[in-house]
C-alpha cells in the first residue's frame, strides 16, 4: 500500500502569510493533481499555540532565523505562524481537502517544535503518523507540500528511519533555502535512501 502525506499546505506557508515559502502556492494545482492516484491520503498541519518556543517572539532580543539551544537542541527561531485557529493555519482555499483520510496536527506543544510528521523535534515524541500508516498496511509513502528543506524533508528521513520506503515528489515541493538548507537536505536524503522523483513518474 501506497500513501500520499501531503505536509503543511497551510496559508501562513504560502505567499502573503506569515512565513511564505518562495512560490509555496505553486504546489496546490500538482498536488490536487496526483491525490487520485494514491490508496490513501494523509495531510499534515502546523498547529501552535500562541505562545510556542520556536517563535522569535518568545525569546527577548531575538530576531526570526537566528537559533536557540532549546531542550533538544538546536531550534531556529520563525516568525508567529500557524497558530491554532488562525486563518494563517488553514490549509490553501484552492487544496482539495476532500481526498484526506487523516489530518495529522503537529507542534502543538509549546516546549518542542515539530518539522517532521512522523516525531517532534526531540526525535522521540512520535505524532501517531507511523502507527496510523502501520495500521493501514502502508509500506510506502511519497511526499509533498512545504516546505522541501524543512518539513518536508525531515518527514521523509524519518519515513525511512520507521521502516517505509520514502519517495519526494520534487515539482510537488517548495523550499525555503536557509542558508544552504535545500541541498544539505538533499545530501542527508541521499545517505538515508530517499528517493526523488517528479509527478509524471508516479
Amino acid at each position: 500500500m501506497r500513501a500520499l502525506l501531503v505536509i503543511d499546505v497551510q496559508k501562513d506557508f504560502c505567499p502573503g502569510g506569515a512565513l511564505p515559502v518562495p512560490e509555496g502556492d505553486a504546489v496546490v494545482p500538482v498536488i490536487n493533481r496526483i491525490m487520485p492516484r494514491y490508496d490513501i491520503v494523509v495531510f499534515t498541519q502546523d498547529w501552535h499555540p500562541a505562545d510556542h518556543l520556536s517563535f522569535a517572539s518568545q525569546h527577548e532580543g531575538k530576531a526570526p532565523f537566528e537559533t536557540v539551544t532549546l531542550a533538544y537542541g538546536e531550534q531556529v527561531l520563525w516568525p508567529d505562524h500557524c497558530v491554532q485557529g488562525s486563518e494563517g493555519a488553514e490549509f490553501h482555499p484552492d487544496l482539495d481537502v476532500r481526498p484526506a483520510q487523516a489530518i495529522i496536527r503537529k507542534g502543538f506543544r509549546r516546549e518542542v517544535d515539530s518539522y517532521s510528521a512522523f516525531f517532534e523535534n526531540d526525535h522521540a515524541t512520535p505524532t501517531g503518523l507511523e502507527g496510523y500508516l502501520r495500521s493501514r498496511g502502508v509500506d510506502e509513502v511519497h511526499l509533498a507540500g512545504l516546505a522541501t528543506d524543512f518539513c518536508v524533508g525531515f518527514s521523509a528521513l524519518d519515513a525511512v528511519r520507521c521502516g517505509f520506503v520514502a519517495t519526494v515528489i520534487e515539482d510537488a515541493c517548495r523550499a525555503i533555502d536557509l542558508e544552504g538548507s535545500l541541498q544539505a537536505m538533499r545530501e542527508k536524503w541521499q545517505k538515508a535512501g530517499v528517493r526523488t522523483i517528479t509527478s509524471a513518474e508516479i
